[in-house]
């Protein structure tokens, strides 16, 4: 991912972390693939602990998961799942955007503005057609979402939103395939920093949720009669 690509003054297991990251999160380790610490060595040109130590930054991150003794899975998904971190991420980012709202500055709100035009030109450019598992589509939503609740104070909060953000691609992608009209998503973006610029937090909190619950709806829609 865009995001993620410079590997400048990294150590070795950083190093592993971050191609371990890029390749779950671009979807070429898929879940449920095992992770063969021997492979990846192999595919990434270094030695076998510095992508034991990676995979072990990203066990810390829930990306993957371990399986036996030393073994390693990209982590599995499952409507569980999703709603587990769709809860917890509408806990942290309405917490992070009451903060904002108290503590934002002209920083914060122009960045908010300048994170939302990036996204908006992007989508209509690009189509809905051409944003599922787009790197620099996701790079430039979560860069408007983590903007959102910059001015929050608290570099923890930032981190954990960040963190979990990450763990909903793939579930993002199974969204992205069902999605229409991307007029509605830039809608959706819209209100989201209008309630922010406002900071209004009780209409903040509705929408922030109501966007997470999205992905939840649409890759695990209610049965019907």
């Amino acid at each position: 991912m865009s995001e993620l690509s410079d590997e400048t003054g990294l150590t070795l297991a950083e190093r592993a972390a971050l191609r371990l990251q890029r390749d779950i999160l671009g979807g070429d380790l898929a879940p449920g693939d095992r992770l063969g610490i021997v492979e990846l060595a192999r595919q990434y040109g270094m030695g076998t602990t510095p992508v034991r130590e990676g995979l072990s930054r990203l066990l810390s991150q829930g990306l993957i998961v371990a399986t036996g003794r030393r073994g390693f899975r990209v982590a599995e998904i499952s409507q569980s799942d999703l709603a587990d971190l769709t809860a917890l991420r509408a806990v942290i980012e309405i917490e992070g955007a009451r903060l904002s709202f108290e503590k934002g500055d002209d920083t914060w709100e122009a960045e908010i503005l300048a994170t939302l035009h990036r996204l908006r030109n992007y989508i209509r450019r690009a189509g809905i057609a051409a944003l599922e598992g787009n790197p620099d589509y996701d790079a430039l939503h979560k860069a408007f979402h983590i903007a959102l609740i910059g001015g929050c104070g608290s570099p923890r909060l930032l981190e954990t939103a960040s963190s979990l953000y990450d763990q909903a691609y793939s579930y993002r992608r199974m969204m992205m395939r069902k999605l229409v009209d991307p007029d509605a998503l830039i809608l959706h973006h819209e209100e989201l920093a209008e309630v922010a610029l406002q900071r209004d937090l009780p209409r903040a909190a509705v929408l922030i949720r109501a966007h997470l619950e999205t992905t939840l709806r649409y890759v695990y829609p209610a049965p019907t009669d």
